[in-house]
């Protein structure tokens, strides 16, 4: 069955290809061969779902003449920044479990078909049969979700009889959707046919709109240096206008602003991009302002915003410690995504996102963490730019708390002909311009995403595996020399990472191995942490996929890696964080000392002499994997 599809898809794929090139006989045809591998390459990495590929169907009227039908919200006024609304669709005659409801921004997007474009839709990884909605909704629900909509609980007689009977009897469901502030007005349409045969029955006859479409949004921290003594703070707002943030005892400091647009995406003339089509919308305007004259550990609180917009709240924060001092209490893991607080359909969905989320902002608010790193896979919005700021809200009990420290993955960099390492079309053409915008790191320049930070006993070497890491490449040579250049008696402890692991029992890149492995043996590195593949796992110390050495049980059972005297790097794929989970193969090889497929972070406390790590398991919340690594 698998064979006859794949077999059914190249060679749809190729009759769409050969009609590219006959209408665009020109240069731009480059970029179809890497979009046709990546088709396949990325099919078994895409999550496809009915709703992901919605804009591949055929959209019609529905031929409904209903004079009962109506679809409206519940609201008080204006949508505030973040609320639960409840959706209501009345006057149906005849409830169907195809029946369903989309959220669509802004509300003047169009939602009927547009025919022609379907080699747009390569790069999703599915060459499924389309014709397409012009514009992909931000959330969907079926009406079934109201478990009395197909039992007809919810009646209304619209027609009496002369009798005083009830002649003509309509239905209805009520639908409840988390909604956050994106700045534009939003429209709900109600669908028959479910996802794969859309029809239009009606609409709202009014779009909703934010009562504050400029409030400053979704601040999050990061460290800029080593010394902790200072923060930059970046949050997004519908005002260009510069703001501010208020600080500690009286301080403040004017944001820098940015942005960025459709015309800031890779794409093709010949295949243009989610993200330069049916995914683009506004990100409104980018503020960041580094708040100065800290002290490391230490706490205090901000403010954000201005008089014209509105000030957040205020919020507390903690900065990390100082690289050089003694102890450091971070997390750690990649590929988290996010997932919808209301249980409806959305483009990209991680699901153990929110369990993951959960579990750290308890360790954040119980002052068990210094700081955060995300390695990778950041949002997975992928080419629908909403999708980060439905991010943005999630992560914010945290990353607003604490220093929350990212490195670039695939899904946020990757684009055919783009710069990128690799060639596939996994960021739906963003190449890293939002996610470096929502965060900038302390990186040598733009589109150099990576960089170096010290905390506490920890230096950390963040890597892109996304960029050029060849020998003689700009990356190998900052790596090399960065690592080399770390002095052990004040940051005994070496952490190297980045997004694609070296090390995994489902297969990894052997050039990347062959290439950096040596500067981590060379600089003694002595813990090697990496996403991309949905698990986690734990290696020996290990070179040239041989384990040089093998940790022992201390007096509590946990394995013990002593680094007195070095061998190796202990590697580790921390990528469970949000992204469906991938199973293991039945047979590992041996450097595979720990293999969880569970949904979790890594919870990491450094001090001089020891570095102690924990896979806390979001979901029971226990440490089902820990490891030491010593040096006396």
């Amino acid at each position: 069955m698998e064979q006859r599809a794949t077999t059914h898809h190249v060679h749809k794929l190729s009759f769409i290809l050969l009609i590219l090139s006959l209408a665009f006989p020109s240069s731009s045809f480059e970029l179809r061969p890497s979009v046709a591998d990546s088709t396949f390459l990325h099919s078994n990495d895409t999550a496809i779902s009915d709703f992901r590929v919605l804009n591949r169907r055929a959209l019609f009227q529905c031929p409904d003449l209903n004079p009962y039908l109506q679809i409206n919200v519940t609201t008080q006024g204006d949508l505030s920044d973040e609320q639960f609304i409840t959706v209501n669709v009345s006057g149906v005659l005849v409830p169907s479990d195809g029946d369903w409801v989309a959220m669509v921004s802004p509300s003047f997007s169009n939602v009927t078909t547009c025919l022609g474009s379907e080699a747009y839709y390569l790069q999703t990884g599915d060459t499924s049969i389309l014709p397409l909605l012009c514009h992909y909704p931000v959330k969907a629900k079926y009406v079934t979700s109201d478990p009395s909509y197909l039992s007809c609980k919810n009646q209304k007689c619209q027609k009496y009889g002369n009798n005083g009977d009830c002649e003509v009897r309509t239905c209805a469901g009520s639908l409840s959707f988390h909604v956050v502030n994106i700045r534009t007005n939003i429209e709900f349409v109600f669908f028959a046919g479910g996802f794969s045969t859309p029809c239009i029955l009606t609409k709202t006859d009014v779009p909703l709109k934010f009562s504050n479409p400029n409030s400053p949004l979704h601040g999050h921290l990061s460290s800029i240096d080593s010394t902790a003594t200072s923060m930059r703070l970046t949050w997004v707002s519908g005002d260009k206008e510069p703001q501010q943030v208020q600080y500690g005892d009286g301080k403040s400091q004017t944001s820098e602003v940015t942005t960025f647009s459709a015309a800031d995406m890779c794409s093709s003339i010949v295949v243009p991009s989610p993200a330069k089509d049916f995914g683009w919308h506004d990100p409104g305007y980018i503020h960041t302002a580094v708040m100065s004259g800290l002290q490391p550990s230490s706490t205090f609180n901000y403010k954000y915003g201005s008089d014209a917009v509105g000030w957040s709240a205020e919020i507390q924060f903690r900065t990390p410690p100082a690289g050089g001092s003694d102890e450091l209490k971070f997390i750690v893991f990649g590929d988290m995504g996010k997932a919808p607080l209301d249980s409806s359909a959305e483009h990209y969905i991680q699901p153990g996102s929110i369990s993951v989320i959960k579990g750290m902002t308890e360790e954040v608010e119980n002052g068990n963490v210094d700081s955060i790193f995300h390695i990778g896979d950041i949002s997975y919005a992928t080419g629908f730019l909403v999708e980060w700021d439905y991010f943005l809200n999630l992560i914010t009990p945290l990353a607003s708390k604490v220093s929350y420290m990212t490195a670039i993955g695939n899904h946020e960099r990757d684009y055919s002909d783009s710069g990128s390492w690799y060639t596939g079309p996994d960021s739906g053409g963003e190449c890293g311009v939002p996610y470096e915008t929502y965060f900038p790191m302390p990186t040598p320049a733009k589109d150099k995403p990576w960089y170096s930070i010290e905390q506490g006993s920890v230096h950390f070497t963040v890597i892109s595996t996304e960029h050029d890491w060849t020998e003689k490449s700009e990356q190998y040579e900052w790596m090399k020399t960065d690592m080399a250049s770390v002095d052990r008696s004040k940051t005994p402890w070496l952490v190297f990472t980045g997004h694609r692991p070296m090390y995994s029992s489902l297969g990894a890149d052997d050039q990347f191995l062959e290439t950096v492995e040596p500067l981590l043996l060379n600089n003694k590195v002595d813990l090697v942490l990496f996403g991309h593949v949905h698990n986690y796992e734990r290696t020996c110390s290990i070179y040239n996929s041989e384990c040089l050495a093998i940790p022992e049980k201390d007096k509590n059972g946990i394995d013990t890696y002593d680094n007195t005297n070095y061998s190796a790097p202990v590697q580790a794929i921390v990528g469970m964080a949000g992204f469906s989970l991938e199973k293991f193969p039945d047979d590992a090889p041996s450097w595979s000392l720990v293999r969880i497929s569970e949904f979790g972070y890594v919870r990491a406390h450094a001090t001089k002499d020891e570095l102690k790590l924990e896979f806390v398991n979001s979901d029971t919340k226990n440490v089902d994997d820990s490891f030491i690594i010593t040096k006396k």
